[in-house]
């Protein structure tokens, strides 16, 4: 600081930037202007560093709690999907798609098939994950999860409202569609949940089964209609028909140790098979 230049109150600053909500620069103002009287810069470089600062720090904060109302599952980014083993997904399709830009603001939907263990589950997670940190917001569940939730809501006489809650979420991800039990009851909620978003919030559904199938989750023949009909209107839709993550894994385990798949890696892939087909991804 200059011999010249008046004292600063540091307490009354503090309380100011308080006041003013800017708890970033409250933090490092201190540091900043002693830099910049050493480094000689000029007020409007001091001012803008400040700003640029605390709009980084609102940015951090910002992803960091939707990060944390988002519900990932952990682990599960671009970089650790093996796009090699999907060759049907473009890498540059869904870099793209994770920008969020065009899509998410005309409520879209994304759709992903694919027998269990393809990789539906962490496709669909990983690009939650660079929607958030492009600025969006995001939510993951299992579909019968919130189905269950739904019902509770409606049997309070509260449905509408729990379906509105969910309007925040720019993306609403349901993981494992087919699992939702062929009832009435929870049916009639996935649909008006479905309903309710059309054309105005964005849905990301991974499903083992493609759409002719889907008369196992939906009873009535007419309300499968009108939920495909809504659901892809406006959609872009991934065919994952690969093998299985898991059960390529074991063999590959198997063969890396130097010897060939034995009965019982192969029996026990055959279990995971009929496992897949009764679990979630």
């Amino acid at each position: 600081m200059s011999r010249n230049a008046p004292a600063i109150d540091a307490q009354r600053l503090s309380l100011i930037l308080n006041d003013l909500r800017l708890p970033a620069i409250k933090l490092v103002w201190s540091d900043f202007t002693t830099r910049a009287d050493k480094e000689g810069w000029p007020g409007a470089r001091l001012l803008a560093a400040l700003a640029e600062h605390e709009i980084a720090e609102r940015d951090r904060r910002r992803i960091e709690r939707h990060l944390g109302e988002a519900r990932l599952p952990p682990g599960k980014t671009l970089d650790s999907f093996a796009f090699d083993a999907v060759p049907m997904i473009s890498r540059a399709q869904v870099t793209a798609l994770c920008s969020g830009d065009g899509w998410l603001e005309k409520g879209a939907n994304l759709i992903l098939f694919g027998p269990p263990g393809g990789g539906k589950t962490h496709l669909a997670a990983a690009i939650g994950l660079a929607l958030i940190e492009n600025g969006w917001r995001v939510l993951f569940t299992r579909t019968s999860d919130l189905v269950q939730k739904l019902q509770v809501a409606r049997r309070e006489l509260a449905l509408e409202a729990a379906i509105a809650k969910l309007d925040k979420y720019h993306l609403l991800v349901l993981d494992d569609l087919a699992y939702v039990t062929k009832d009435q009851a929870e049916t009639s909620v996935l649909f008006e949940l479905i309903s309710a978003r059309y054309e105005r919030r964005s849905t990301l559904i991974t499903a083992n089964q493609p759409f002719g199938e889907w008369n196992r989750v939906f009873p009535d023949p007419a309300m499968t209609l009108a939920a495909v009909d809504r659901l892809v209107h406006h959609a872009t839709i991934f065919e994952m028909n690969v093998e299985s993550y898991r059960r390529r894994s074991a063999i590959q385990r198997q063969s890396r140790a130097g010897r060939p798949p034995t009965f019982a890696t192969i029996k026990s892939t055959q279990e995971m098979s009929r496992s897949d087909n009764q679990t979630c991804e």
